[in-house]
Formats: C-alpha cells, sequence, structure tokens
C-alpha cells in the first residue's frame, strides 16, 4: 500500500521540474512513511511513497524495466493477492526477477500482457505505467475502487495522484470548486469520475485510462454483468464458504504484523473466524481491535438505529476464536478536538461532514497503526450479501431514487439547509439526483426472462455496488493511509462479487432475514449471539458532553463574522441550529459538522469557489 503522483507533459522538459515533481510526491508521504522515490525522463515524472508490506528490502518504487523498445516504468498501489501465481506463470514465459514483490509482478504482467494484465489480477490497486516504446501513459484501477485514483487533465499532458492533493501540489492545478462539485458533495449520488475540485476526474473503478500525444481515453475492463444461477441453496452456500475461506486466506499475506477490525456485527465476527482459524493452523494469534466510548456499554440506551452495544457481542467472539482483543476507548474531548477534525479534513480533501463517525474512525486507526501495519475490515458485506434496512423496506426498493435517499437516515435528510439561500435555489438538487438515478438505472443489464421484482432487486444491488459502496470504500481507505495504515477489503474480491450479484435475492434472504448466505455461509466461525444480531451501524458516542461541545464551536463561527464561511452559509438556519438539542445523532447535529467542516477546509484550501 502505498502513494504515487506524476505528471505527464508532452512539449515541456519535467528534468527541470523536479522540485515541484517532490513536492507532488511529498503530500503522499502519510500513504507511504517507509520510503520515498521518483523517476523523471523528459515527458514523464513519476513519484511514490511506499508503505512497505511485500518484500520490504526489494519492493522500492518506481520501478523499472528496459527493453530493446524503450523503458517501461511503473508506480504502483495496492495489493495483487494472486501475485504469486501470477509470478510462477511468468517464469514459465521466460520472465526473470530480482524482488519477491507484487509490484515487480504487475511490471512483468504488463510487458507480457499488456494493459489487459488488469483483468488478470486479483487485490485492490491503483498504478501508473509509462511506456516509453510508444509514449504513452496507462493509468488502471481496481474493479470496486478500494483504492483511490485522481487525475487532472493539462494542455500538453496529465497530471495524476493517489489523492488530490497530490495533484493540487502542481501549480497547474487550479483549486477550484464550482456548483457542480457542491452539488454532489451533497447530493450522495456518488456520480462517476466525480472529484470536488474542478476539472479533476477520479479514474473509474474497472477502468484503464490511456494518455498520449493524441489525447485521452478509457477503456473499461470490468463491470456487472448479469447471468444465470445455476446452484440450488446448498451448493451456494458451500460456494461461498469456499471463496470466503480462500479470499481471507490470501488476503492474510503479509510481511508485517496484521490484525482484523472487529465490530461484533456478522460481517467483522466472519472475517474474525476465518482469519483466527487461518492463522491458528499456521501456529500464530490473530490481534482484533474495536473502537468504543467511555461509558457507552453501562449507560447505552436501545433507539431505532442501536438496539445494544457492540462490546458483549465482541467479547462472545474473542472467546470462541481465541483473539487478543484490544478496545480504543475514545472520551468526548478526544473527538471535539478541532486539530483532530482538520487532519480527517485533510486526509479526505474535501468538507464531508460526517463528524465522529470519521473523527472516531481516524483515532483507532492511529491506535492500531502503533502495533499493526495491515488490518482486514468487514467493509462492503452489506452491499454484496443485502445487508441494508433499506434493502428490505419496499417504499425504499421501490422508489424511483437511490434507495439510501428514499430511507430515514443520515443521507436523507435535508442536507442544503445550511447553505445560503441562493446557493441552494442554483444547485437545484432533485433535478440533478434525478438525472443521476437514471443514468445510474439505463445502466444495468438484465436477463431476458428477469420478472419486475428481479429486476427492482438487480437495480438495487448495482447502485450499491456501483455507487454506494464507492463513498465507503474511499471513506476508510483515506482515513486509514493517513495514518499509514492498510486496510484489506476481503468481501471486496471480485469472485465473490460477480457470484452474489447474480444470485437471487430469494436465496440471499432465504431465511426471512439479512445476509442470509453470509450467515449461513460462516455460522461454523461464528458464535450463536452473533448469528442472531441484527444489523447496527458504526457506533456513536451518547454522552451529552461531546454535543454541547459542537454547539459551542459552532457559535464561535457565529462570531467569527469575517470568516468566508459566511458567505456560504444560511444566517437564520445557523442562528437557530446552535440552540437546537442535538445530544442524538440528527439532521441538526449533522448540520452542525458540516458547518464546522466547510469552516476549517477554507482555512486549510483557500479555494477558490466559483458560485
Amino acid at each position: 500500500m502505498c502513494g504515487i503522483a506524476g505528471w505527464v507533459a508532452f512539449e515541456t522538459d519535467l528534468t527541470t521540474r523536479s522540485e515541484t515533481v517532490d513536492e507532488m510526491t511529498g503530500t503522499m508521504a502519510c500513504r507511504g512513511p517507509d520510503d520515498s522515490g521518483t523517476w523523471i525522463r523528459p515527458q514523464v515524472a513519476l513519484g511514490h511513497r511506499r508503505l512497505a508490506i511485500i518484500d520490504l528490502p526489494g519492493g522500492r518504487q518506481p520501478m523499472s524495466v528496459r527493453t530493446p523498445r524503450g523503458e517501461v516504468a511503473m508506480v504502483y498501489s495496492g495489493e495483487t493477492y494472486n501475485f504469486q501465481d501470477l509470478r510462477e506463470e511468468l517464469l514459465r514465459k521466460g520472465h526473470e526477477f530480482r524482488t519477491v514483490s507484487d509490484t515487480e509482478v504487475v511490471l512483468h504482467g504488463y510487458l507480457e500482457w499488456g494493459d489487459a494484465v488488469a483483468e488478470r489480477l486479483n487485490g485492490m490497486f491503483a498504478f501508473a505505467i509509462w511506456d516509453a516504446r510508444v509514449d504513452k501513459l496507462v493509468m488502471i484501477r481496481d474493479r470496486l475502487g478500494v483504492k483511490p485514483f485522481h487525475y487532472y487533465p493539462t494542455r500538453d499532458g496529465v497530471l495524476f495522484g493517489s489523492e488530490p492533493k497530490a495533484i493540487l501540489a502542481n501549480p497547474l492545478a487550479r483549486k477550484v470548486v464550482d456548483i457542480d462539485g457542491l452539488r454532489e458533495l451533497v447530493g450522495f449520488t456518488v456520480a462517476p469520475k466525480w472529484s470536488l475540485w474542478k476539472d479533476m476526474y477520479e479514474v473509474e473503478p474497472g477502468t484503464i485510462v490511456t494518455v498520449c500525444r493524441e489525447g485521452i481515453r478509457e477503456r473499461r475492463y470490468w463491470s456487472l454483468e448479469p447471468q444465470r444461477h445455476e446452484e440450488e441453496l446448498d451448493a451456494t452456500i458451500a460456494h461461498i464458504r469456499e471463496l470466503m475461506t480462500d479470499i481471507v486466506h490470501r488476503q492474510l499475506v503479509s510481511d508485517v504484523p496484521r490484525c482484523v477490525l472487529l465490530s461484533g456485527g456478522l460481517d467483522s465476527s466472519a472475517v474474525t473466524g476465518l482469519a483466527a482459524a487461518r492463522l491458528a493452523s499456521l501456529g500464530e494469534q490473530l490481534r482484533t481491535f474495536s473502537v468504543d466510548f467511555v461509558g457507552r456499554e453501562e449507560t447505552f440506551k436501545a433507539d431505532e438505529n442501536w438496539d445494544s452495544p457492540d462490546t458483549p457481542f465482541i467479547r462472545d467472539v474473542t472467546n470462541l476464536v481465541g483473539s487478543t482483543h484490544q478496545f480504543i476507548t475514545l472520551k468526548p474531548e478526544d473527538l471535539t478536538n478541532p486539530d483532530l477534525r482538520r487532519a480527517v479534513i485533510t486526509c479526505r480533501d474535501m468538507p464531508v461532514g460526517f463528524g465522529e463517525t470519521d473523527s472516531s474512525l481516524y483515532l483507532m486507526f492511529e491506535a492500531i497503526r502503533r502495533q499493526s501495519t495491515v488490518a482486514l475490515s468487514g467493509e462492503s458485506a452489506d452491499e454484496v450479501f443485502g445487508g441494508y434496512r433499506w434493502m428490505h423496506d419496499p417504499e425504499a426498493v421501490n422508489a424511483k431514487t437511490f434507495p439510501w435517499l428514499a430511507y430515514r437516515s443520515p443521507m436523507s435528510g435535508d442536507r442544503t439547509a445550511f447553505l445560503a439561500p441562493h446557493i441552494r435555489a442554483q444547485m437545484d438538487l432533485d433535478a440533478y439526483i434525478d438525472s443521476q438515478y437514471a443514468s445510474a438505472v439505463s445502466a444495468v443489464g438484465h436477463l431476458d426472462d428477469d420478472n419486475d421484482h428481479q429486476r427492482v432487486m438487480r437495480v438495487n444491488q448495482n447502485l450499491h455496488l456501483t455507487r454506494f459502496v464507492r463513498m465507503l470504500l474511499d471513506r476508510k481507505d483515506r482515513i486509514s493511509m493517513a495514518v499509514g495504515l492498510e486496510v484489506r477489503v476481503p468481501f471486496c474480491d471480485h469472485r465473490l462479487i460477480e457470484y452474489l450479484y447474480n444470485t437471487p435475492w430469494s436465496m440471499k434472504t432465504f431465511d426471512g432475514r439479512e445476509k442470509s448466505l453470509l450467515r449461513a455461509a460462516t455460522k461454523h466461525v461464528l458464535p450463536e449471539s452473533v448469528q442472531g444480531r441484527r444489523k447496527s451501524p458504526y457506533p456513536s458516542t451518547q454522552d451529552p458532553g461531546y454535543a454541547l461541545s459542537l454547539q459551542q464551536q459552532a457559535k464561535e463561527v457565529i462570531a467569527d463574522r469575517d470568516h468566508p464561511v459566511h458567505e456560504l452559509l444560511d444566517q437564520d438556519w445557523l442562528a437557530d441550529i446552535v440552540q437546537q438539542d442535538v445530544s442524538k445523532p440528527s439532521d441538526a447535529r449533522r448540520g452542525i459538522d458540516r458547518v464546522l467542516d466547510m469552516y476549517h477546509w477554507l482555512d486549510l484550501y483557500q479555494p477558490t469557489l466559483e458560485f
């Protein structure tokens, strides 16, 4: 896992711009604290920051190979879990290796198969290859978009980086945010290629972007395709169990300490059970970590989101599998520190407004990083197996919009209320969401004999796997890599996703509950309490001191009358919001988080606003 940056300029001598390349690469230091390197030629500059995971002494980058027709160089971020299989195949074809790293395997894979190497990779990755044989840059991103990848076209080439900050460090990139960027920031449709920053784009998941003198071209190498599911229920469960076991085994490969993020829910507990069994067979003990809040278990009050605290279920799992577990326990004052909020905004490059959800995740990852470099997560199981509550709500499923916006949730409230009236009118958010929804649905393929319900559910799952999951994957990657922790996501293995995408919804709910197939496939490694547990969201503090501190900070924003944030805010709304009860997660509390994020983001980035 690493951070990459680069610059291609067909009409500029980049050997004279090494200082700028170093600045771009330096912004990725958090993603790669172990090593740094650049590779500069007249038309191209590649930068790399390394977090050493596999082949600690041999995997340095940028990595290059000389061929009779020219040099081929690469910067790579991520992990290829089947690199050992590919290495054996390439050895049989006559390739010679100097290291045992997955990076070198991917580079030689490109030499053998060209950009079709992407189709052979099992993993999470974002990499760029400069092919001097034909003077072109090839940028490739993994199928689900686990690893971030951005680019910015220029007059004579392109800038690229793992994160926007790498691109923004180049003076050719303008720090401009227009109404289109702001619209998606609060729209939560996860529009393809979107970036908050004007003229910047994402490399789409499952896509290859090629840059040459003639311009920029895209080719999709992977997408969700409808297939007929032929297996009966028992065979389906057995196949999922076999897949999950193989996936977790592959993702445990590491030359540095690894662990599992354990929440006590079905998803992370399944990964924990499979990982613990594998490590036990190797004579090792698994380490697990979770986040908690001071006094949460003792003072917990059930509500519409949380039926119970996580800690009793976590103990049941650790007692069953024998892991060494640590609770990362946070205090309200930890979460409300403005410096922490600024750190989270910096790692995400935008004012998302997720508040304590992001802040607590940052603090947990920071604590874990002191003891481990790799962590496996249960992220994305809900999208793959059908776990979200709105997926089982007929009104949300059948609404002519994104189901996560139709269901009552933190994303479905009035997310523009904090903005000044003239900005809200300019956004026309409802029309934008309708347009994005229509575009997303039109891209979904169906089998000829799918009935209406099957079509609705296929659309439902497609939207989650091609849109919603990207938001959560970006969040987890950016926050974890801000502290140099690599988080792996077994449920994003494309083999599992392709299989489950085409498994009938009736099988996914065969026992009348959400995620029926995951529960059945992993019950052999789960305690009974977790098998019967209802889905619970990421934990939130219920301490009233947290809410009071938020309101006080919002009052300080009001008092700072000369700050540019006031040009964006609805002043009547702001005056009212600081008087409301925000002791529990609510639209008011989330509104304050958005205001505070916007306030600090403007200070940190000083963008030009074009709206």
